[in-house]
């Protein structure tokens, strides 16, 4: 097995280096896009998510599901923000997804000073980076520049969107095929560190009795966060229960996920078998030792994921409401 060595870099030359991957990406994409055409456009949405994160402190977790099922779907081009039968939207992949009123705030705000010109796209990508600093993540620089699509369509989602419950080559093929490597894989499942998630989702490590009571069958999740997970989602629990991604720091972006997978505690089937897996145990271990490594990563990695995809020029349109398309 090929070892993967992650590299701590300098900040001067991490800066160089994003910098290089951007451009790699998509020559298109370019920062500071709206520096004539809306100054505001940033500061706009960053303060639309700051203030919607104090009235409702999920708001981070949601964003940046957000922009992983919007960007691994047609890319991202806001095309999970398509309202109608048989979109993105309907699909039950995506019910449960939220942040949808956050973007259409700043949409509003932002059509008001710059009308027809800051996308939905490019609202989406930014408002998780801010959702990421706000909890306490890195704060990154990402080009812009993204057009909105056209189409969305439901029965593109399930091809494309990670299950929980998928094994390692299921999502290494996954990755691949958006331009995304197995240490982009690692990393971007930190995003785990904040967030929620319905029972459903993690329950498949669990057999339920004729009598209705669950027994954990996953032998590669702690025994006593099992038990923990089993009385907060009972055979009769409402739907609509959630637990928290991260059971020891929910609410602050930072590498506890990772420490939870060393001691057993990865939510998601797909959380555990990164450290069960040779290819990538190594850097799990590295990630939990080091913050600093993980943040640093992070930035690389959610440059790429933004960049999966996108529409530029004269691709796609710039929709005057995220829901719906200008036609």
């Amino acid at each position: 097995m090929e070892t993967i060595r992650a590299v701590v870099f300098p900040m001067a030359v991490l800066s160089l280096f994003v910098i290089f991957i951007a451009a790699s990406v998509s020559a298109s994409l370019v920062f500071n896009f709206y520096e004539t055409s809306c100054p505001a456009a940033e500061f706009i949405v960053r303060n639309t998510v700051s203030s919607s994160f104090s009235s409702d402190p999920s708001i981070p977790g949601k964003l940046l599901r957000l922009v992983f099922h919007d960007c691994f779907v047609e890319g991202c081009d806001a095309s999970l923000m398509l309202q109608g039968n048989n979109t993105e939207q309907s699909d039950p992949a995506n019910r449960s997804v939220g942040g949808f009123s956050v973007i259409e705030s700043a949409k509003r705000v932002l059509e008001t000073f710059c009308p027809g010109t800051v996308s939905c796209a490019d609202i989406i990508a930014l408002a998780a980076r801010d959702a990421v600093e706000i909890v306490g993540g890195p704060m990154i620089q990402i080009p812009t520049g993204r057009r909105d699509g056209m189409t969305s369509v439901a029965s593109n989602v399930r091809s494309n969107i990670i299950d929980t419950s998928f094994t390692m080559d299921e999502m290494i093929n996954h990755f691949s095929t958006k331009g995304l490597s197995l240490v982009d894989l690692v990393i971007l499942s930190g995003a785990h560190t904040i967030g929620t998630a319905h029972c459903s989702s993690f329950m498949n490590r669990f057999q339920e009795d004729s009598k209705g009571k669950f027994t954990l069958i996953d032998k590669t999740l702690d025994s006593n966060y099992g038990n923990e997970l089993m009385e907060m989602c009972p055979s009769d629990a409402n739907p609509s229960v959630t637990v928290n991604n991260d059971p020891e720091t929910s609410m602050v972006f930072d590498n506890q996920y990772y420490k939870n997978l060393l001691t057993n505690k990865g939510l998601f089937q797909s959380d555990s078998v990164l450290l069960n897996d040779n290819r990538t145990r190594k850097l799990v271990e590295d990630l939990a030792n080091d913050q600093d490594l993980f943040f640093e990563n992070w930035g690389q990695s959610f440059l790429k994921l933004t960049n999966v995809g996108v529409k530029t020029g004269d691709e796609g349109e710039i929709r005057l409401f995220c829901a719906e398309t200008n036609a």
